[in-house]
């Protein structure tokens, strides 16, 4: 989720993540988003911050928290747990990451900024994971909650399945 003023119901319908793109453009878009939102919310983008958002980004694939904590090890940001999941409470919290909950993983956010629903398409080959959006499975699980006088206060979409390259694979 982000803050209140960004764009509103952006609703990006297709998923991210397992087509062919310019990965290169895909990082330094989604680091110029964290910059600009950091920016205008008055946040701290620290460097620690910073790199664990480019190890996320690196592949669009979800890593663990102790995964982040062993590539900033290696590059000097500190060996303590807490320094990994710092920074990645920071990234959640602020919409620039997800929380991937049946890989306890985290993955960047493919719509910084954008004020979305997203589903998580979870490939249960390679890990890959695509999100897209959720918006409509989210209206449906509202309605049918609130007809049984129950609140939503937090919603969570992951499908697992076969990603199109392990497909493609699969029938080679």
């Amino acid at each position: 989720m982000t803050s209140g003023g960004r764009m509103q119901d952006a609703g990006p319908t297709d998923a991210v993540g397992f087509e062919a793109h310019d990965h290169a453009q895909c990082m330094d878009s989604a680091i110029a988003a964290a910059d600009a939102i950091c920016a205008e919310d008055g946040l701290r983008f620290t460097p620690v911050r910073r790199r664990t958002l480019e190890i996320l980004l690196q592949e669009h694939r979800a890593l663990g928290a102790y995964d982040v904590l062993d590539r900033l090890r290696a590059e000097g940001f500190g060996s303590q747990p807490p320094v990994a999941y710092r920074a990645l409470d920071f990234l959640v919290a602020n919409g620039l990451a997800h929380k991937i909950e049946r890989l306890n993983a985290f993955i960047a956010c493919a719509h910084p900024g954008a004020e979305h629903s997203p589903a998580f398409l979870i490939c249960r080959i390679c890990d890959s994971v695509a999100e897209a959006q959720s918006a409509p499975v989210g209206r449906v699980l509202k309605d049918a909650a609130k007809s049984a006088g129950f609140q939503v206060e937090r919603t969570v979409v992951e499908a697992e399945g076969v990603c199109p390259a392990c497909a493609e694979k699969a029938e080679a």
